[in-house]
């Protein structure tokens, strides 16, 4: 399908006379990916069915062949076991990408992420750079059962010392995949099985994009609505049903949870005086409920109603695909949570 959004937004670095093609967020990945590997042998990719497979999602097509299997490593099914090479790979020089078939997956190696690189640079008082990349499809796709069905990536950005991505379009894949292989700091980078085949513009030239900077998708003066991941494309068919009936809405792509682009959320929420969070999580404990603390306790005199929060509902996925329909947040829900606001 095609992205239902334009190239990057406020903080496009691409200048508007070059030509844009249309690929696949797959095709984008795997170009971040050999672009950085052809400019820096360092780079290794390495997890299951990467190489000989050509990646689960078939993110690294054409990998192995190209850059051979030094450099392009199938592991076998030992998550824990291979995110430990790779952190020892970072201390060593080395700059590796790491790839989780899914984050749920990551729970098995989650005390090599949260223990080892995000402390490591602290603890070896910044003798040790980290420069590690573990990436891969985060959230629910369809009828996966329970535990292939959980968004982790506030766990992640629970964690000081971690970085944690989460783009949407095409062309925030490539320029945030690109920046966070170049990172001197481990990087949680979040993808989605349901938007790999999407389409959306993106430049031939080099360009990057930078970790914790938002992007307006859509500019609007009666509400903000803030979120993150394949959510952006829920969001903006949430903002379109609002402007059939006279309801202005911003989008607001989050990009990066940590680093937060806090002035981003408060310039526009002070415009619109009202804030919506769509999220895929549940919500206790939520990212989003944090975004509504930062809200509600930094520019409180900015509001003119409390903040709205859309998530999951309160239960373990399950596997039917009517009932998926109704745990996930739908346009429903969210055109209900923004009415809310405005009364």
């Amino acid at each position: 399908m095609e992205s239902p959004v334009p190239s990057g937004g406020t903080s496009s670095p691409v200048s508007e006379q070059v030509e844009m093609r249309q690929i696949a967020i797959r095709d984008a990945l795997k170009e971040a990916m050999s672009e950085e590997m052809r400019h820096d042998g360092s780079i290794v990719l390495m997890g299951e069915e990467v190489g000989a497979y050509n990646g689960a999602y078939k993110c690294s097509k054409g990998m192995l062949d190209e850059f051979g299997a030094k450099r392009v490593i199938d592991t076998p099914i030992a998550e824990n076991g291979f995110s430990g090479i790779g952190i020892g790979a970072a201390m060593c020089g080395l700059r590796p990408i790491v790839e989780f078939m899914t984050f749920n997956f990551s729970l098995v190696a989650i005390d090599q992420i949260i223990n080892t690189a995000a402390k490591g640079r602290l603890m070896s008082a910044g003798q040790l750079k980290m420069p590690i990349t573990f990436r891969g499809a985060g959230g629910a796709a369809y009828q996966l059962g329970a535990q292939h069905a959980n968004s982790f990536e506030h766990w992640y950005a629970y964690t000081p010392g971690l970085k944690v991505v989460c783009p949407s379009t095409p062309y925030d894949m490539k320029g945030l995949l690109k920046s966070s292989i170049r990172d001197d700091n481990p990087v949680c980078f979040f993808e989605s099985e349901l938007t790999y085949s999407l389409k959306g513009p993106v430049p031939e030239e080099e360009y990057t994009i930078p970790l914790g900077v938002a992007d307006i998708k859509k500019e609007g003066s009666d509400v903000t609505l803030i979120t993150w991941s394949k959510n952006v494309f829920l969001t903006l068919e949430v903002a379109s049903a609002l402007e059939a009936e006279g309801i202005s809405a911003e989008v607001v792509d989050l990009r990066t949870l940590r680093p937060l682009d806090e002035e981003a959320i408060f310039t526009s929420v002070a415009k619109t005086h009202r804030a919506v969070i769509i999220q895929e999580q549940h919500e206790m404990s939520s990212f989003g409920a944090y975004i509504s603390h930062l809200i509600s306790t930094k520019i409180f005199d900015e509001l003119d109603a409390p903040v709205g929060l859309v998530s999951s509902l309160e239960i373990p996925m399950p596997y039917s695909k009517s009932l998926e329909s109704v745990i996930l947040p739908s346009k429903d829900r969210c055109i209900q949570a923004v009415h809310q606001v405005l009364r």
